[in-house]
């Protein structure tokens, strides 16, 4: 604990922990103080999400970044889980299926771009196993054609008269996307683990790696604290959005799905820095992948047992050809497995372009 406490003390940004307790104080003292919880719980996730990310990469650098980058990847998406859960089972599926959108486009535009820029602002260009790449992009595309499936069919007049058409088809959608997320996993690291090692990475000089017990209990830790935050920050965010004039379209699309990621671009932004594109991209790649192919899945799963009805997977067309815009760019930028700053900028500005247009403009939602 020696060095967690050390760690604590050499980090500024890691003073702001005082925060998490404190959100859980003011949620006990003042629960309608739903700006000041929300605003709060914003800052709290932000040293949270560095701790993480600090034990992630202690946890990477003893199992290599391809079992590290997953691990971060699931661990983070914790926090979309809890947002999602909090909202199911208050039937927000608008706010549910915004966020789960939005956090691919996120981490396949917004996390991946920013890693390129803060990687090719310190190194001139920087490599990364593009087998690993061209595989997440892949399970992405998969994704969205389960998501532009249903979306097509609404429209047609015998969907119409059969409303169960689209449950159905949803949950079945959902099993298949389940079942070639693990298919994907086991191909990845069993079966052809070896066209998807990446480089081995050395400890340089000054760099020191946390024991891995140190970074577990870390990690254990840290995931508890980043669900209670979270599920503050659920129930606060809609009631401060309307007061700090934002639309449900851009809370869910963009506020909660950054808000969420923020475990894994801390761990990606550093992994860039640090000339580790293969963990920055596993991270935000991969999660994007488990996101589109096992957590929406999972939520639809769910809805039929804490919902007040079953989710299904139909997101107004908006939201569909972001994700395909997303994935499809992401393809075509990965496809040398080099990357430099500016391809970064270029990445960042397809997302500010759909973040501008959900504030100035949102869609109207079904």
């Amino acid at each position: 604990m020696g060095r967690l406490w050390k760690e604590i003390r050499h980090t500024p940004i890691l003073w702001l922990l005082v925060l998490a307790p404190l959100v859980l104080v003011v949620h006990v003292a003042w629960p309608d103080a739903h700006t000041l919880l929300f605003l709060l719980s914003v800052l709290a996730i932000v040293p949270l999400a560095t701790l993480l990310s600090h034990a992630t990469e202690a946890v990477a650098a003893k199992t290599g970044d391809t079992v590290g980058s997953l691990l971060n990847a699931t661990l983070g998406n914790l926090t979309e889980l809890i947002i999602a859960l909090a909202a199911l089972r208050l039937g927000q599926y608008t706010l549910v299926k915004a966020s789960l959108a939005g956090a691919i486009v996120s981490n396949t535009l917004f996390m991946l771009g920013a890693s390129f820029l803060l990687g090719g602002l310190k190194f001139h260009v920087q490599d990364y196993n593009q087998a690993s790449a061209r595989l997440q992009t892949s399970l992405l595309f998969l994704a969205a054609i389960a998501l532009i499936v249903p979306s097509a069919m609404a429209g047609a007049d015998s969907v119409a008269a059969a409303p169960d058409f689209m449950r159905q088809l949803s949950l079945g959608l959902a099993i298949l996307l389940i079942l070639s997320y693990g298919l994907g996993l086991f191909f990845s690291l069993k079966t052809h683990r070896e066209i998807f090692s990446s480089a081995e990475h050395a400890a340089s000089d000054g760099e020191d790696v946390w024991p891995l017990n140190v970074a577990l209990a870390t990690l254990a830790g840290v995931t508890v604290m980043v669900a209670l935050v979270s599920e503050i920050f659920v129930e606060s965010v809609q009631q401060a959005a309307e007061t700090l004039g934002m639309t449900p379209a851009f809370v869910g699309f963009i506020v909660v799905a950054l808000v969420g990621a923020a475990a894994e671009m801390a761990s990606a932004f550093s992994g860039a820095r640090k000339n580790r594109l293969d963990l920055s991209v596993g991270i935000a790649l991969g999660s994007a992948a488990q996101i589109a192919l096992f957590v929406a899945p999972v939520l639809v799963l769910i809805s039929y047992v804490i919902g007040p009805t079953p989710m299904d997977l139909q997101f107004w067309p908006g939201a569909v050809i972001m994700v395909l815009v997303a994935t499809m760019t992401a393809f075509i930028v990965t496809n040398s497995g080099r990357a430099t700053w500016f391809v970064g900028v270029l990445m960042l500005m397809v997302y500010l372009i759909f973040a501008m247009t959900l504030y100035l403009l949102p869609p109207k939602l079904t």
